[in-house]
């Protein structure tokens, strides 16, 4: 099956799923990337492990009956039962797992210095608190004070986006580009739940040209060889944050169009 929508799958933002899905984009782009890349550079993929939270059941009620009956095995077979009451309902459960993800460097080959560093960001990233957006805004910290191009893309609606002197305008999902050269200004992507993903630009070390990483090909491209059709019920609300009353009424117009409700 075909990715359903014209840009990003917000059902690809569930928790359990997410670390698969990034995985694979960032295997896919690094590829991308790799083959426009001339005999000066190399993409490589740098892995790290984040602390997230992951729901361990599908979220559902389990209704069951009034009464229950526990049974004694040590008691011999005239002894009396005991009624319990039973849970009127279970609810999943969140468990803390290291997760691994990964980032995309390019660097030199000669000089094997970091040119660009890719991040899509994950969960841990956008945390609030000091184990999270705090300590990501640390690294790019580090990174403006560097001759480190940044690329950021942000393909979760949920969690604290990367800090700009200005507000981010309020959209689904976006990407951000800091040009070593030109720190006081960042390039914005805002992207729609409605709109295709951009072609990105990557910048190189001058006087190298940019090359063009295409997302909605790249999205495409893993959602198909993933089969993720198979593990998503289009019919469910997708996770939060809610949708805006706009976003949601477009999305049911848009599954039901594709018949996927």
């Amino acid at each position: 099956m075909e990715l359903p929508f014209p840009g990003m799958d917000p059902y690809l933002e569930m928790p359990a799923l997410w670390p698969d899905v990034h995985t694979r984009l960032i295997s896919t782009m690094c590829d991308a990337i790799q083959e426009q890349l001339g005999p000066n550079y190399v993409a490589l993929i740098t892995p790290y492990i984040a602390l997230e939270n992951i729901e361990i059941a599908p979220a559902r009620q389990v209704f069951v009956p009034d009464v229950g009956v526990m049974r004694d095995d040590a008691a011999d077979a005239g002894a009396v039962t005991t009624a319990i009451t039973p849970a009127p309902l279970t609810i999943p459960v969140q468990i803390t797992v290291p997760t691994r993800y990964a980032r995309i460097e390019i660097r030199s080959v000669l000089q094997q210095t970091l040119v660009t560093a890719i991040e899509l960001l994950s969960p841990a990233n956008k945390r609030a608190g000091a184990d999270g957006a705090d300590a990501y805004e640390k690294e790019r910290q580090e990174l403006f004070a560097s001759s480190v191009h940044l690329l950021e893309i942000d393909l979760l609606r949920a969690g604290v986006r990367p800090r700009l002197a200005r507000p981010l305008p309020p959209t689904a999902y976006c990407a951000l580009l800091s040009r070593a050269y030109r720190r006081h200004l960042v390039e914005v992507w805002p992207i729609a739940l409605s709109d295709p993903l951009p072609v990105l630009p990557v910048p190189l070390s001058a006087p190298d040209p940019d090359v063009a990483l295409d997302l909605g090909a790249v999205l495409r491209q893993v959602y198909r060889r993933a089969r993720y059709e198979r593990v998503i019920d289009y019919r469910a609300d997708p996770p939060p944050p809610p949708l805006t009353p706009e976003e949601a009424a477009w999305l049911d117009h848009h599954l039901r169009a594709r018949g996927l409700r």
